[in-house]
């Protein structure tokens, strides 16, 4: 018979328990040892806790004065905040002004970009704090502004039409884009979905506001020296490229496509995502959709996304207003279809400059585009259904997810590598299509006696008519319609490396005409080209458009496959629109000479070397 009995043994430190079994009258101790065992753990633990206790009694001591400081900065923190600001803004005044006697030419860049920003901030106060009784003071002037807008339009209408008159006197091949403008607005007009619905008002600020950015950039000094400017800092900013792309491809960077221009993809996106990450990219799309938007009369949402468009891509803008796509109307979400199909992103244009495409062009072409874009949109769906965001203080913009600035440079860097595996697969596709095309069409041709005919032959007999209605020469404007097909059919980086091979030509003084090819066009025609190639418009981009909407909203898949063809229309319309406009305004671009040197082929590049010489001691 087994018994068990317990017995409790009084330690020190604390209460053990023993075990002991009764075996037949046998005490059996073999439960001692485990006792043991558990009186020298709990002595132990008990060590341990009151070590840490008395560390964290040390450490409570030491935190002390670390706890009052962060107490009182919290409890000042308004007030440390704006001492902050104004030693930083001190700071920076002192090296404005120091910039300005140093070097004030040199300063003017700055002086412009601060200006700005003074006048901004101002602007954001004086609304905050005061717009609501300016906006009550404004009222009989709005009023009185509305009785009179006829006359406004008449107006304008007559100063236009001076105007034309009295600079295409000298030049009367410009009145040719004129009438390209008309035509297609003409043509967009008679295939609009709701003619008798059309708002002139929309169509005619847009096309005023395109107009006016156009003559601003191209035909006045202030204009073409900012647009330069920025157009050459642009390429001097991409041209950080080199040091990272050279680092992890070495010497390939020189000769190979992939190499070279796709890595600027990569970095401008990176910066984008810095950008937006900071704010600034939202304040500067809030700030131009503001002004398209009480002028135009459209809506926040749709305003906000062509805005976008500017600076990003056809499926990342519509991220902007991405919570309101589910209640937008069919002609909003056909204005932000417009809007990402008439523009291109700010990271593939980096790739284009980089090809030797004139920058100044290309950023102002992308700006003037957006206004464009919204009023054409509306000319061709019309508004017929009320829309749900008549005020612009619901909408807010979208930002990313990122919690620090690394985190945003590299969230765009890696955003970026499906983009250029994009841009790389479908260069290779494409290239690789038209070859087939043309071996098939020289096979189909060669059996009735045309081997020579290829599909750029055919897009510049399909598409001649529309390049000389831009203003591009006769005899150009076959070169021409082949990079406007090239473009529609295949994708815009096939059509702007042709362009850049025809510039190339023409800079290293090859002759225009070799037998019967022309190899290069007139710098007239290249800036006319420049504004015709500038959109996503081509059928590539169907399914990235069906594919990129249908994921941010796929409640509006159906509307979105229904509208795109005719987006894609529309889009590529104001392409040609924006590129009338440039051929309406620009000059001929061409310098002519007399006597000898009108034999001369490239005479301006002589004049040009014996310019660069002209500080050499042997030619004082």
């Amino acid at each position: 018979m087994t018994k068990l009995c317990l017995s409790f043994t009084a330690e020190a430190t604390g209460t053990a328990l023993k075990v002991l079994s009764h075996v037949n009258g046998v005490v059996n101790e073999g439960f001692e040892t485990q006792g043991d065992s558990i009186s020298v753990s709990n002595r132990s633990s008990f060590k341990e806790e009151h070590s840490r206790k008395g560390l964290g009694l040390y450490l409570s001591k030491v935190s002390k004065p670390i706890n009052a400081t962060e107490d009182y900065f919290r409890a000042h923190a308004k007030t440390i905040k704006y001492i902050v600001l104004g030693l930083l803004g001190a700071g920076y005044v002192a090296y404005f002004i120091t910039a300005c006697i140093v070097d004030f030419e040199r300063a003017i860049a700055l002086v412009v970009l601060t200006s700005l920003a003074v006048v901004s901030k101002a602007y954001d106060l004086v609304k905050t704090y005061h717009g609501d009784s300016i906006t009550k003071c404004f009222i009989p002037a709005q009023r009185f502004c509305c009785g009179f807008f006829r006359v406004f339009v008449v107006a304008v209408l007559v100063l236009l039409v001076t105007w034309l008159v009295v600079d295409t006197s000298k030049r009367p091949e410009q009145l040719i884009s004129f009438g390209g403008v008309c035509m297609f607005i003409l043509v967009i007009f008679i295939f609009s979905a709701h003619r008798t619905e059309v708002a002139w008002r929309s169509v005619f600020w847009g096309l005023g506001l395109q107009f006016c950015i156009g003559l601003f950039v191209i035909r006045t000094e202030p204009g073409l020296t900012a647009f330069q400017w920025l157009g050459e800092q642009v390429q001097i900013f991409l041209n950080y490229t080199k040091h990272g792309s050279s680092f992890v491809f070495g010497p390939l960077v020189c000769n190979i496509f992939a190499f070279q221009a796709l890595p600027i993809v990569i970095f401008f996106s990176s910066v984008m995502s810095v950008l937006y990450f900071l704010g600034i990219m939202q304040w500067l799309i809030i700030k131009i959709a503001w002004v398209m938007q009480i002028t135009m009369g459209t809506s926040p949402t749709e305003t906000l996304s062509v805005a976008g468009n500017i600076f990003v891509g056809q499926t990342e803008a519509p991220l902007l207003i991405r919570p309101y796509l589910k209640d937008m109307t069919k002609s909003e979400v056909h204005a932000v279809m417009v809007g990402g199909f008439a523009t291109i992103a700010g990271s593939v244009m980096g790739a284009f400059i980089s090809f030797g495409i004139d920058a100044s062009s290309m950023i102002s072409a992308s700006v003037m585009a957006a206004p464009c874009a919204l009023a054409i949109s509306k000319l061709s769906y019309p508004e017929t259904e009320e829309s749900k965001f008549t005020s612009e203080e619901n909408i807010k913009v979208a930002c990313g997810d990122e919690q620090n600035i690394l985190e945003a440079a590299s969230s765009g860097a890696s955003t970026s590598i499906g983009l250029v595996a994009n841009i790389a697969a479908n260069l290779i596709a494409f290239l690789a299509i038209l070859a087939f095309i043309n071996a098939s069409l020289g096979w189909l041709g060669g059996l009735v006696g045309f081997p020579s005919i290829t599909f750029e032959i055919i897009c510049s007999y399909v598409f001649m008519p529309v390049a000389f209605m831009m203003g591009i020469p006769f005899e150009e404007s076959f070169i021409v319609a082949e990079l406007i097909g090239t473009k529609l059919f295949l994708n815009e980086f096939l059509a702007y490396q042709k362009l850049s091979e025809l510039k190339s030509n023409r800079v290293n003084g090859l002759d225009e005409m070799i037998g019967d090819e022309r190899q290069w066009i007139s710098v007239r025609s290249e800036i006319i080209s420049t504004f015709a190639l500038c959109g996503f418009a081509n059928f590539s981009s169907l399914g990235i458009v069906i594919g990129g909407l249908s994921s941010i909203c796929p409640s509006r898949r159906a509307d979105v496959s229904s509208l795109v063809l005719r987006a894609l229309f529309t889009g590529t319309c104001v392409s040609l629109i924006n590129a009338c406009i440039a051929g309406l305004t620009v000059n001929n671009g061409t310098i002519s000479f007399e006597g000898s040197w009108s034999t001369v082929t490239n005479a301006t590049l002589y004049f040009t070397n014996c310019c660069d010489l002209f500080d050499y001691a042997v030619c004082n």
